[in-house]
C-alpha cells in the first residue's frame, strides 16, 4: 500500500505582521489538507536578511495559532538552508544558464529614458534592457574580482531551448502553456545571496514533497518561472491553484507594505478567532 500523502504548505515571509490575505491562503491549505487527509506545512520565507525579523516570525506562529491552525514540525527555515540553494544555483551554471548583471537600477532607468514602448513583466517592471552578450565574460570577471555588486539572471532564451515550453496544470487538472518568457531574464541569485524567491521555493517545495501549492492569484504568473526551473533542475512539479485574493476598499490587494490592518491589530480590537476565519474566507 502506499503511504503517499498530499502536502499543502503556507509560506509567509517574516518582514511584517500578517493580515487577513495572509490567513485566507493559510486557511484555504489547512483545510484542503485535511479533506485530502494530507500534511499542512509552515515554512518561513526569510532569506531577505534586510527586511525579516525575528518579531514577525514570533509573531506568525502566535497569528496562526490564534486561528486554530496546526502545521508539522520542524517548520522549513530558509536562511538555514543556504547551500542546498547554492548547489541548485551552480548546477544552473554549470549548464552555462547564468550570468552576472552588473548594471545598477539607474544604469536601467538611463538606458530606458523615454522608451514608453519597453515591454514590461506581469508585475509591471520593465524587462531587463541590456542582453547578455552586451558585456564581454572577461568583462564581466575584472568586474567580479573588482568587488563590484552583481545580480545573477537566467539566460531565459538560453534556457527554453534547452527544456522547452514547460507546462502546469490549473484547479480543473487541464494543462496549461507556462510562458517564462514574460518575465526575461529574471534575478535568480545575488552576489551575496545565493538565491531568490523563485530559486528558493522550488527547491524547497522539492525537498518537502509538496503535492499542490495553492497560493494568490498574483502568483499565477509567476508559476511559469518555477515550472521552467523545476524542467531545468530535474524537480517534480506540484498541482498549482491560484485563490482569489481579498481586497481594499480601493480594489487594491492587502498588503503589508501599504498598511493593511493585521491579525494582531484585530485581534487587539476584539476579533475573535471565529470572526477572522470567517472574514478570511468570504
Amino acid at each position: 500500500m502506499s503511504s503517499f500523502r498530499p502536502a499543502f504548505r503556507f509560506a509567509p515571509s517574516p518582514n511584517g505582521l500578517l493580515h487577513l490575505g495572509h490567513a485566507r491562503s493559510a486557511l484555504i491549505n489547512a483545510r484542503m489538507a485535511q479533506a485530502a487527509g494530507g500534511r499542512f506545512l509552515l515554512r518561513i520565507e526569510d532569506i531577505d536578511a534586510t527586511r525579516c525579523r525575528p518579531e514577525f516570525e514570533a509573531a506568525i506562529y502566535q497569528d496562526l495559532g490564534w486561528l486554530g491552525l496546526e502545521w508539522e514540525q520542524p517548520v522549513r527555515r530558509q536562511s538555514e538552508h543556504m547551500q542546498t540553494y547554492r548547489g541548485a544555483l551552480e548546477r544552473l551554471g554549470a549548464m552555462g544558464l547564468v550570468y552576472e548583471s552588473f548594471e545598477s537600477r539607474g544604469d536601467i532607468r538611463q538606458a530606458l529614458a523615454g522608451r514608453m514602448d519597453w515591454p514590461r513583466d506581469p508585475d509591471g517592471a520593465p524587462l531587463f534592457p541590456f542582453p547578455r552578450a552586451a558585456m564581454s565574460d572577461a568583462e564581466r570577471a575584472r568586474r567580479r574580482q573588482a568587488g563590484e555588486p552583481f545580480a545573477l539572471r537566467l539566460d531565459m532564451t538560453a534556457a527554453l531551448e534547452r527544456v522547452g515550453r514547460p507546462l502546469f496544470w490549473d484547479e480543473a487538472g487541464a494543462p496549461v502553456a507556462a510562458r517564462p518568457e514574460l518575465w526575461g531574464d529574471v534575478v535568480i541569485a545575488r552576489k551575496d545571496t545565493p538565491t531568490s524567491y523563485h530559486l528558493a521555493v522550488v527547491v524547497d517545495d522539492a525537498v518537502q514533497d509538496i503535492s499542490h501549492v495553492v497560493r494568490g492569484a498574483d502568483l499565477y504568473e509567476a508559476t511559469a518561472i518555477h515550472r521552467l526551473l523545476q524542467e531545468l533542475l530535474g524537480l517534480s512539479a506540484p498541482a498549482y491553484s491560484h485563490h482569489t485574493l481579498l481586497l481594499e476598499p480601493d480594489g487594491r490587494k492587502l498588503s503589508k507594505s501599504r498598511g493593511s490592518e493585521s491579525l494582531q491589530a484585530l485581534r487587539a480590537n476584539g476579533m475573535t478567532p471565529e470572526e477572522a476565519r470567517r472574514k478570511a474566507l468570504r
